[in-house]
């Protein structure tokens, strides 16, 4: 288990989006853009991704306790600071829900085309069946003439 692989089980088990990891990590005075870090958690295969190193790991857990615990002067609960992260998670996928029911509501009331569909009137007409003696011969073009290769080796016979 490599450090890419901790720093995602963190990310999943604490909820954490790459705006909140930014502000963590910012605790400890370690800056880090929100591209860099999306590059710790793309496939191995994927060409953007970047191994995690100990010092970023090394930070992040230290932002991490400052982000939990709080410092001396002003400490937290961090089963209170966990909670209030879910309840934001819960509440940003609500949104997200309501906005999806808004707008498949808009897009099926407001959809009007701009002209009528008038279906063609169809004219049956009668085909034959294909035959391929009905196919007229095209003429063969010899497009490659017979070349001899030499491989390099000189045969006697």
């Amino acid at each position: 288990m490599n450090n890419n692989d901790i720093f995602k089980k963190l990310r999943v088990a604490l909820q954490l989006r790459d705006d909140q990891i930014v502000e963590i990590l910012e605790l400890v005075d370690f800056r880090m853009s929100k591209c860099e870090i999306g590059n710790f958690f793309r496939n191995v295969d994927h060409p953007n991704f970047m191994e995690c190193g100990d010092q970023v790991l090394r930070n992040f857990l230290n932002g991490l306790v400052i982000h939990l615990r709080g410092t001396k002067e002003n400490p937290k609960n961090a089963m209170d600071v966990i909670k209030q992260n879910q309840e934001v998670v819960k509440k940003n996928i609500e949104d997200t829900r309501a906005k999806g029911e808004r707008s498949e509501a808009k897009s099926k009331t407001e959809y009007k085309p701009k002209t009528e569909f008038k279906p063609k009137l169809k004219i049956e007409i009668k085909k034959k069946p294909f035959n391929p003696k009905d196919k007229k011969q095209a003429a063969k073009i010899q497009v490659v003439e017979k070349v001899q290769y030499k491989n390099g080796k000189n045969k006697k016979s």
